[in-house]
């Protein structure tokens, strides 16, 4: 993937990292959810209460993403057909390193945003999955067509992939995760993922054996 794909696929995922709040989160219209989730996303991003407090900020983002994302189904997904063949306490670790380095590297580059627009181009909904299409547009002027897969669970709609420009962050995952598997191990992937959450948290750019985007 090019470096600045990836950047934008994680930041257009990074978007969506809010969830409904002050009022119950039923299941509405996908969109409006979405939508609602985004706006709020950019708020606390603008919170002057919260610039100067980076920690807290960071806290809350992550707690907020634990919410709103299935990291579950998104592990299971990544996974594929490895996922069978794990134990069932494999496969609970596996959903925790997941999701930890997805909310790591999502609170990491949602403070990427640079005042870009979200557009809303439509909906499709087929029983409990729904399809969001969005754009976003730069500075630049140039549109970034942004797909967010949700889908219902517990009366809410929870999203469980983002398609940037035709490409899955899902997909990315389980392409990089069959090739450390298939070339070395299953464990050698947790030691992976494992290296990679503390370095994003320190902030550490990693050489050579980094999961991406």
């Amino acid at each position: 993937m090019k470096p600045l794909r990836g950047a934008w696929l994680v930041l257009a995922s990074a978007l969506a990292l809010v969830p409904l709040t002050g009022r119950a989160a039923t299941a509405g219209l996908p969109t409006d959810q979405l939508r609602e989730s985004i706006d709020r996303t950019l708020k606390t991003l603008e919170d002057p209460n919260l610039r100067k407090e980076i920690a807290e900020r960071r806290a809350a983002l992550r707690g907020i993403a634990n919410e709103a994302f299935d990291f579950e189904e998104m592990a299971k997904r990544a996974l594929a057909r490895h996922w069978r063949e794990r134990t069932p306490a494999e496969q609970k670790e596996f959903v925790q390193l997941f999701a930890d380095l997805m909310e790591r590297s999502y609170v990491s580059k949602i403070e990427l945003y640079g005042g870009e627009k979200i557009r809303y181009a439509g909906e499709s909904v087929e029983g409990e999955q729904a399809t969001v299409r969005t754009k976003i547009v730069t500075k630049q002027g140039t549109e970034v067509l942004v797909d967010y897969r949700m889908h219902r669970r517990d009366d809410r709609w929870l999203v469980y992939d983002v398609v940037i420009e035709g490409i899955s962050l899902i997909a990315n995952y389980r392409s990089q995760f069959n090739a450390v598997i298939q070339t070395s191990t299953y464990q050698d992937l947790v030691t992976r993922m494992k290296t990679k959450a503390v370095s994003v948290a320190e902030g550490v750019k990693e050489k050579g054996t980094a999961l991406k985007p």
